[in-house]
């Protein structure tokens, strides 16, 4: 294995951050040399990072030098969508109005984030209405102000992308902001949905280029010379240069790298992958050995993108997620998710003398309280993030300081709590409490924090009382099993959701839940009910041991859990081909005039073969060219083409064609 390159794969998740080293050697899956784990640190990526990396090269005995390959993936874009949070952002929309906002889901993503409406965009045929900057350019020096970064989308700027490429040369001119524009990241139709896009992945931009700046910044450190490359949503891979350029297209890159890692360890062609982590659980298919993509555009927390990404159902269900009582009834259920809080055990190994004495403060209470074993603490991110806070937030936030504090101490008003939500939607603070992390310490099966914290909590919830007035568990174990049940259970419901949806049913999610609920239902009633899946599934994910052994029974096959499924993500990120493409249109805005559009160029043809060779010549170039600068020297270009035509009084006549050029290829390696 000496002899052989080795590569390097990091993912980067909302909890931990993992590490593998892997070789070509060993036969057609390679080896595995070695893997680590260390926490991620979201105030500063580097340590977790160089923390696994460190540990990984340590195990391995490696040499910097025989490094030849670095490649990332990462979970962080997709928990922030799911968990509402990202930077402050301003949307530009150009040639909208305000009913747009009600399309989409667009006005509820955007939220209290600033929209400026300005005149411009085009018509179908790219021709172009009157744009009018003025309006924008007087609110840029209070915008530069008070948020991270620009959103712009401008009316078929698909069709024509002249003005937003006008609106983002200005926007850079006046402001040192980054600038998201629809037309890097669709090609399709729908304006509001193409807006919701470039909201929702601008708010992601400062995330992710503080985590491909951590990595760059290690590997220097650490003299690791050897390219750095990034998982994009639908599984392939890119330079880091590239992505920092589009990163957007890093949402979903965790599981998507976890779908190729899976293909990869376990040689099976048809599958449902099932990756739990400590926030989300993503649910795919692999059909003929390769992942569905969907074309539409990967749905995460709620909202349908234009990214198109593996076709990953993304559910708010992890080891960390928040463990909360049903309301009403007078045996309440438990309620898993979606939200992520830090789990107690995790923040009494950061602060053990400050949260072991909340914890056992309010459990020497006479009574239960409302808000017992629940904390916040700063996220630790850069100060500048924390731009445009109202006063009461700005106090609130002065008040938790670095140490966690106890919300029922911190909140002293129902209008407090609400501020509380926007502080952790914004990324600057989590909240800390009980969840299945804590329950698998409990019972040891997991025992990497402070079992004391873990302990204390499940004391503090089990003494939570029913609609009788009872105590909900008679202790820390009985409280602990039940919440890992409902784990088991609730995956089994996302898993066959997830069947159910790619097969085209509608209530997917009734129809799973009334399953799973009768197959462990001691008295399953006089309707018996059975489901299996046609394929078995792959759990993914360092707690899937723990949490799927019961999984088999309640969707009717196998489970295999591989080997090395806790560093999946990073295995995936190594294995994977680089693959770019691009896309170019003709139209017909007039009679004899044939429009070829590709990239930010357009130009016009007097005859369809004519325009025909030019778009295939330059679609080629424009996809080697994006192959070269995603990190491949040998790339494969293969054309595929779709025409749109009518007959009109007996002739043929060209409504619309287009043409994708896909290039891919394995990336480059040092020498």
């Amino acid at each position: 294995m000496t002899n052989s390159p080795l590569f390097l794969g990091i993912d980067t998740g909302g909890t931990y951050t993992d590490a593998v080293l892997w070789s070509e050697a060993g036969g057609p899956k390679g080896t595995v040399a070695a893997k680590a784990k260390a926490l991620t640190t979201r105030h500063d990526l580097a340590v977790g990072i160089g923390g696994a990396v460190d540990a990984v090269m340590q195990a391995a005995g490696t040499d910097p030098a025989a490094i030849k390959l670095v490649s990332m993936s990462t979970t962080l874009a997709t928990n922030a969508l799911v968990e509402g949070q990202g930077g402050r952002v301003a949307l530009v929309m150009i040639g909208f109005g305000e009913a747009d906002l009600s399309r989409d889901g667009l006005r509820a993503a955007l939220g209290t984030d600033p929209v400026i409406f300005c005149p411009g965009g085009h018509d179908v045929h790219g021709n172009a209405a009157t744009l009018d900057l003025s309006g924008l350019e007087a609110q840029l020096p209070a915008l530069e102000a008070s948020v991270s970064g620009f959103a712009v989308c401008s009316y078929f700027a698909v069709r024509n992308p002249a003005h937003e490429i006008a609106t983002r040369d200005l926007i850079r001119q006046k402001t040192s902001l980054p600038v998201t524009t629809s037309h890097e990241l669709s090609a399709k139709l729908g304006g509001p949905r193409r807006a919701l896009t470039t909201l929702l992945n601008a708010r992601l931009i400062s995330m992710i280029d503080r985590l491909v700046a951590a990595t760059e910044g290690f590997l220097a450190a650490r003299g690791i010379n050897a390219p750095l490359m990034v998982v994009r949503g639908d599984g392939a891979l890119v330079s880091a240069a590239f992505a920092r350029a589009r990163p957007i297209e890093t949402i979903l890159s965790g599981p998507a790298a976890s779908l190729v890692g899976a293909r990869h360890m376990t040689g099976l062609d048809n599958a449902v992958v099932s990756d739990i982590g400590g926030t989300t659980t993503d649910v795919a298919v692999l059909d003929r050995g390769r992942p569905r993509l969907d074309p539409e555009g990967a749905t995460v927390g709620g909202f349908r993108t234009m990214v198109e990404a593996v076709a990953m159902r993304t559910f708010g269900l992890g080891g960390d997620s928040e463990v909360a009582l049903e309301e009403g009834g007078l045996q309440p259920g438990l309620r898993l998710g979606p939200r992520r809080l830090v789990p107690l055990s995790l923040a009494g190994q950061g602060h053990p003398g400050a949260v072991i004495e909340i914890l056992e403060r309010q459990l020497n209470a006479a009574n239960p309280g409302r808000l017992d074993g629940r904390l916040a603490l700063r996220t630790g991110v850069p100060d500048r993030l924390s731009a445009g806070l109202s006063p009461a937030e700005a106090k609130l936030y002065e008040a938790i300081g670095g140490v966690p504090q106890p919300l029922d101490r911190l909140l002293t008003s129902n209008a407090q709590t609400a501020t509380l939500d926007r502080l952790v939607s914004r990324g600057l603070v989590h909240i800390a409490g009980f969840t299945p992390s804590d329950a698998a310490h409990v019972l040891g099966r997991q025992a990497n924090w402070n079992g004391q914290a873990a302990r204390l909590g499940a004391q503090l919830f089990a003494r939570k009382r029913d609609g009788r007035g009872q105590p909900i568990a008679a202790t820390p174990e009985v409280l602990s099993e039940r919440v890992l049940l409902a784990l088991t259970r609730l995956s089994a419901e996302v898993i066959l959701e997830t069947a159910f949806a790619e097969d085209g049913l509608d209530g997917a999610a009734t129809v799973a839940h009334a399953l799973v609920q009768r197959a462990v239902d001691a008295h399953p009633g006089i309707a018996r009910l059975t489901v299996a899946l046609d394929r078995p599934v792959v759990g993914l994910g360092a707690s899937a041991p723990l949490h799927y052994a019961g999984l088999s029974a309640l969707v009717g096959n196998a489970c295999i859990v591989p080997e090395d499924t806790d560093v999946a993500n990073a295995l995936g990120a190594v294995v994977g081909q680089v693959r770019v493409a691009a896309d170019a249109r003709i139209s017909q805005p007039v009679e004899g005039v044939f429009r070829v559009a590709v990239g930010e160029n357009l130009r016009d043809f007097p005859n369809e073969p004519a325009a025909l060779a030019h778009a295939e010549t330059e679609v080629r170039a424009l996809a080697a060219e994006r192959a070269l600068a995603a990190g491949t020297d040998a790339a494969e270009i293969s054309v595929t083409s779709a025409f749109k035509t009518a007959v009109v009084e007996g002739q043929r006549t060209l409504i619309e064609a287009e043409l994708t050029a896909t290039a891919s290829g394995r990336p480059r390696i040092a020498a």
